[in-house]
C-alpha cells in the first residue's frame, strides 16, 4: 500500500482521496481552504466567497461519469447526494415513454444539482475515512525531489512550511492554477507539456427558487435556446432551486450592461427556454454572476521522451481544463480519480501507464471540447454568422422527436462516443433522413431574439 499526499481539496481531489482511502492506502489530504462545505448548502452557495474557485457559483448538470463512477466506488455517498436534493434526469426523460431498452441506457444520466452539494457529500464521506487524514488550512509551498543519474528526478513528498511529509506518490488536485507545474520546471526537471487554447466566451448567470405553494412545470421546454450571437439555458438543480445562464462572446460590447439583474431578466425572456421558467414567478436567489478568463488547458507530467518527472501525477482541472460549455470537468476528473485509485501502487513505481491512459481515454474529449469552443467563439462574435448546416441542425431538433437520435445525442453528451461514432451510424442516419422526410420546411434558424431586439433591450 501507498503513502500518497493528495494536493487540493475540491471535487478531485476529495474523490481521489477518498477511493484512495477505500483501497487502503495511507492518504494525506491538503487544502489551503480551511472552511469546508458542510451541511448548510444554502449558507455556503450564496455566503462562502472562493475567488480561486469562481465555477462554484456557476450551474453544473454533473454527466452520467459523476454518477457511475460514485455509485461503483462510494454508493454511500450517492446516497447522500440524493438525500441532500439533488436529482436524477434520464435524457429520455423527455418523451412520454422510455423507448425499449438497449445495454447501456440505464447509465445517460445526469445528477442535476449544485456543485456545493458533491462537494459536501464528499467532505462528509472523507471525515469519515479513517485511512485519509484531511489538512484544512494547510497549504503546500514546494516538493521534496530526490535526484539520479540515468532517468527523472522523483517527487518524495511535499512542503508545508518547515515541515516535509513524505509520500511514495503525490498527487496533484490543486486546479487550474496550481503551482505544481512550476516547481517541476523551476526543480530542473524537463518542463511538463501544457496545451493551452483560450476561450472567448463569457458567461452570466443567476439563481432563482420556486416559491413554496407556487408552480413548478415550465412544461414541454427544452432547456436551451440560441441566437446567433448568444445562448441562453436553464439549469434545473436541487432544493428547488434552478440557474438561467446567458453566453457570449467576451467582445460583445453588451456584456457589461447584463450584470444589472434587470437586463439581464429581460435579455433572458427573450429565448423560449428561460422564459418558460421565468413565467413560474420564481423568487430570485443571487446576483448576476459572471465568468470569462477561461481557456482549455491540459498539462501533462510526460513528453515525447516519457515522464518528466516521477512520484508525482495531476488529476482533475490541474490535468484537464476546459470551459464549462460541454460539462465535462467534474466527469472526467472522477473517472480519473478513479482509474488513478485502482493502480496507486503500480502509478506510484512508474506512472508512464498513467500518463498513456489519461492520453487515450481523456485527451480526446479534451480536443472535442477545444474544437467546438472554437466553432462558438466564431460564431458568437461574427457579426453575419453563415445560415446553419440545415442537416447538422436537423440531428439536433430530430432528437427531441426520435429517441434513437436522442440516444446518439445522449451518449456523446454523457462522454460514451464521440459524435463521429454516435451520429455516423446507418440506423441514426435513417432516421435523421425520415425526419427531414417528414418536415420539409424545416429552418434551421435561431428561436432566441435578433441582434437588433437584443440591442434594443440594453440601455443606451
Amino acid at each position: 500500500m501507498a503513502r500518497v499526499a493528495v494536493v487540493g481539496g475540491g471535487i478531485s481531489g476529495l474523490g481521489t482521496a477518498l477511493m484512495l482511502g477505500r483501497r487502503s492506502h495511507t492518504v494525506t489530504l491538503f487544502e489551503q481552504e480551511a472552511r469546508e462545505a458542510g451541511d448548510d448548502p444554502e449558507r455556503d452557495f450564496f455566503h462562502w466567497h472562493r475567488p480561486r474557485i469562481p465555477q462554484a457559483v456557476q450551474p453544473h448538470s454533473f454527466l452520467a461519469p459523476v454518477r457511475t463512477v460514485l455509485r461503483a466506488e462510494a454508493p454511500d455517498v450517492y446516497a447522500d447526494l440524493l438525500a441532500r436534493g439533488a436529482r436524477e434526469y434520464h435524457d429520455f426523460d423527455w418523451f412520454d415513454e422510455h423507448p425499449p431498452h438497449l445495454d447501456g441506457d440505464e447509465d445517460l444520466v445526469t445528477l442535476r444539482t449544485r456543485r456545493i452539494v458533491l462537494e459536501a457529500a464528499l467532505a462528509a464521506a472523507v471525515r469519515r475515512e479513517g485511512a485519509v487524514d484531511v489538512r484544512r488550512g494547510c497549504r503546500v509551498d514546494a516538493l521534496d525531489f530526490a535526484f539520479g543519474e540515468g532517468g527523472p528526478a522523483r517527487v518524495t513528498g511535499v512542503r508545508v512550511g518547515a515541515r516535509t511529509y513524505r509520500a511514495d506518490l503525490v498527487v496533484d488536485a490543486a486546479g487550474r492554477r496550481s503551482p505544481v507545474p512550476a516547481w517541476v520546471s523551476a526543480a530542473g526537471c524537463r518542463p511538463p507539456v501544457v496545451d493551452s487554447h483560450r476561450a472567448g466566451i463569457a458567461y452570466l448567470c443567476r439563481w432563482y427558487r420556486l416559491r413554496a405553494g407556487g408552480p413548478r412545470d415550465p412544461g414541454r421546454v427544452k432547456t436551451g435556446s440560441a441566437s446567433p450571437f448568444a445562448l441562453a439555458g436553464v439549469f434545473p438543480s436541487d432544493n428547488d432551486t434552478f440557474a438561467l445562464h446567458l453566453v457570449l462572446s467576451t467582445g460583445d460590447p453588451t456584456r457589461g450592461a447584463l450584470t444589472d439583474p434587470a437586463v439581464f431578466e429581460a435579455a433572458a425572456r427573450r429565448f423560449p427556454a428561460a422564459a418558460a421558467w421565468l413565467g413560474l414567478d420564481p423568487e430570485p436567489r443571487s446576483p448576476v454572476l459572471a465568468m470569462a478568463g477561461l481557456d482549455n488547458r491540459w498539462t501533462s507530467f510526460a513528453d515525447e521522451d516519457g515522464p518528466v518527472v516521477t512520484g508525482l501525477v495531476n488529476a482533475g482541472d490541474s490535468l484537464i481544463h476546459t470551459n464549462p460549455t460541454l460539462g465535462h470537468g467534474v466527469a472526467l476528473g472522477l473517472r480519473a480519480a478513479q482509474h488513478l485509485a485502482a493502480r496507486a501502487d503500480e502509478i506510484a513505481a512508474d506512472p508512464t501507464g498513467y500518463h498513456t491512459w489519461t492520453a487515450q481515454n481523456l485527451r480526446p474529449w479534451f480536443d472535442a471540447q477545444v474544437t467546438a469552443d472554437r466553432a462558438n467563439e466564431q460564431r458568437l462574435a461574427d457579426s453575419s454568422p453563415p445560415s446553419p448546416d440545415r442537416r447538422a441542425a436537423a440531428v439536433a431538433a430530430c432528437a427531441f422527436d426520435d429517441p434513437v437520435v436522442m440516444r446518439a445525442r445522449a451518449q456523446v453528451r454523457h462522454l460514451v462516443r464521440p459524435a463521429s461514432e454516435a451520429y455516423a451510424t446507418d440506423e441514426v442516419d435513417r432516421h435523421v433522413t425520415a425526419w427531414l422526410a417528414a418536415h420539409p420546411d424545416f429552418d434551421p434558424r435561431h428561436d432566441g431574439p435578433t441582434r437588433e431586439q437584443w440591442d434594443a433591450l440594453i440601455p443606451g
